[in-house]
């Protein structure tokens, strides 16, 4: 969540003219009109570092890494991060979510597989 008066930094995306609008300041850096590329640019530093560390968790913890299964790539990931700080409760949390989550019907579970 951003802050009143936030300031947001991003790489010029058209998509992001929403955060104008949303009552931020919008400061758009244009990576192409950069002498430098973005990995040298002090703004998008911890962008580039995170989403390294994604790339290095995924190719690192599966063999292949394929576009269909992206989201539960993504998604087992992401659960990771957040416990970060606290590794000893990843397995026991992980278990009393599983004991209440309700059942997946198989059709669903092969959505990935049929590139849904």
């Amino acid at each position: 969540m951003l802050g009143q008066g936030a300031s947001v930094v991003t790489d010029g995306l058209a998509c992001f003219r929403g955060v104008a609008d949303a009552g931020f300041e919008h400061k758009p850096v244009i990576v192409a009109r950069q002498p430098q590329n973005s990995e040298k640019l002090a703004c998008f530093r911890w962008v580039n570092t995170t989403l390294g560390n994604i790339k290095s968790a995924l190719t690192g913890t599966y063999r292949a890494v394929r576009g269909r299964h992206a989201s539960r790539y993504l998604a087992e990931f992401e659960y990771r991060f957040n416990r970060r700080y606290d590794l000893t409760t990843i397995i026991p949390r992980l278990g009393y979510v599983a004991v209440r989550t309700p059942p997946m019907p198989y059709r669903l579970l092969k959505l990935a597989e049929d590139g849904a």
